[in-house]
């Protein structure tokens, strides 16, 4: 799932109704008494998404709290816990910020003139891959964040399915004897694979295997001179 980390936003006015409390890290703190929230489309909302999905790009999910994110923001730590009532649910929506952009990739992957080389190119980004990682761990604790995940993937897959199944069809006799279903879970394991390991450093028979991987793509997808990496 790939959410690009955005560069860290300009200063936003306090927007905490006068008197509104400072809210505590709920790493150990918990979240402050329920009470109205900021509105979901503020800018000082989506700069504490943005200042999160750096925070857990550079330093993993543990790094998030209601401080550090305020810092990263540039803004008051108080408005945290105005618009998120627990880093729970400031979790959350990172994970639903970033879905729904990877998805918006995949979309004009998949309208591209080669679309499964393009789809190749989203679903081997790194940064979508680690963060992708921080919130399959974060799931093994947190339901909500778990059930994301999961409407997220099927989303995906579907689409990319659709996409490789009409890609066969246009190739008729030429295409790969592959079904749609199984051609999309090799391109998705095959790619987060290479992505872990890269991102642990590890890269014997990475070569061979982007290799094959370019060589299967030529099959499936309109010919071109383009040198895919």
């Amino acid at each position: 799932m790939a959410n690009s980390p955005a560069r860290p936003a300009a200063p936003v006015p306090d927007e905490r109704p006068p008197g509104a409390p400072e809210a505590a890290s709920v790493h150990g703190d918990g979240a402050p008494p329920a009470r109205r929230r900021g509105t979901a489309d503020s800018k000082t909302r989506a700069a504490l998404i943005e200042a999160t999905a750096r925070l857990v790009l550079e330093e993993g999910h543990g790094a998030v709290t209601a401080r550090r994110v305020a810092a990263q923001a540039g803004l008051n730590p108080g408005l945290v816990h105005y618009y998120f009532r627990t880093m729970d649910d400031l979790l959350l929506a990172v994970f639903r910020h970033g879905a729904e952009a990877n998805l918006r990739r995949q979309k004009r992957a998949l309208s591209s003139a080669q679309p499964l080389r393009a789809l190749w190119k989203v679903n081997t980004d790194p940064r979508g891959v680690k963060l992708m990682m921080e919130f399959v761990v974060l799931s093994n604790r947190d339901e909500a964040i778990r059930a994301e995940i999961a409407a997220y993937a099927e989303r995906f897959r579907e689409a990319e399915q659709a996409a490789i199944a009409r890609v066969l069809k246009e190739r008729g006799g030429d295409a790969p004897d592959i079904s749609p279903a199984a051609a999309s879970m090799l391109l998705d394991g095959v790619a987060r694979l290479l992505a872990i390991e890269r991102s642990l450093g590890v890269t014997i028979g990475h070569e061979d295997l982007v290799a094959l991987v370019h060589d299967y793509l030529r099959r499936f997808d309109t010919p071109d001179t383009d040198n895919e990496g």
